[in-house]
């Protein structure tokens, strides 16, 4: 099959070479921009512990100034992608969580200490509904600097609306609900609703495939769990579903 990724990068360009593994051919249409310039400052004055709910907060947090401090600091990640991405950037004392913020949030309350000091969530502009509420319910106080900001994509390349419109694409990896906003904001702006409906759109979870509601798409495939394991086990399926005759 031929897929488009709309993961930002440079997370697109890991995603395109496990589809490729797969069998795919990849084209990569980034509908968010990560930009890390008017970060917040990140003070770790009195922090017990970092937690990080994406790579793009450890990302910036390697640019910034605290780097050598959090070394030495306990990080809470979600999920393995997240973890390798702490260990890479030089964090020592990794704790890797569960694949979705709210259940990081109960290991959390099980493994820090209410009165050891604030926890510094690493966030993005877009924040997870609930989380930091749930930590504070359970008595952390919690510090949260949007240390990168995301930019949405405003139109779709003519190479991409060309593919869509003469049939060229089969399916579209959404891995965020964000991101499946701006794709079907982009999809009106190009006329492509008749061409999209024909897509298989591969979700990373139920709420990325509920923002495609407007759309209504015919074929959505969601992943078991909201990790990238589960949403390449659907397109291993759908590579193996063309090949057959």
């Amino acid at each position: 099959m031929r897929l488009l990724v709309t993961r930002p990068e440079p997370d697109a360009t890991a995603l395109k070479a496990h589809l490729i593994a797969q069998g795919h051919e990849v084209l990569i249409e980034p509908l968010l921009t990560v930009e890390f310039d008017t970060s917040d400052p990140i003070d770790l004055d009195g922090v017990q512990a970092l937690i990080a709910t994406s790579r793009n907060g450890l990302r910036s947090l390697a640019q910034s100034r605290a780097i050598d401090g959090a070394r030495g600091l306990p990080v809470f990640c979600v999920g393995p992608g997240t973890a390798s991405t702490a260990k890479a950037i030089g964090l020592a004392n990794v704790i890797q969580g569960p694949k979705s913020a709210r259940e990081l949030a109960a290991l959390i309350g099980a493994r820090a200490e209410i009165n050891g000091g604030p926890l510094l969530h690493l966030a993005g502009d877009s924040l997870t509904p609930g989380f930091t509420d749930e930590l504070q319910r359970l008595g952390f106080h919690v510090l949260q600097p949007i240390v990168y900001t995301t930019r949405a994509a405003t139109r779709l390349s003519s190479a991409i609306v060309a593919h869509m419109r003469n049939g060229r694409i089969d399916g579209v990896v959404l891995l965020s609900p964000r991101t499946s906003a701006v794709y079907v904001r982009l999809v009106a702006r190009h006329k492509l609703e008749a061409a999209c409906r024909k897509l298989t759109h591969y979700c990373l979870s139920a709420a990325v495939a509920a923002a495609l509601g407007s759309l209504e798409v015919a074929r959505t495939a969601i992943a078991a769990q909201p990790n990238l394991q589960e949403l390449l086990a659907l397109t291993a399926a759908g590579a193996a579903q063309s090949a057959k005759p």
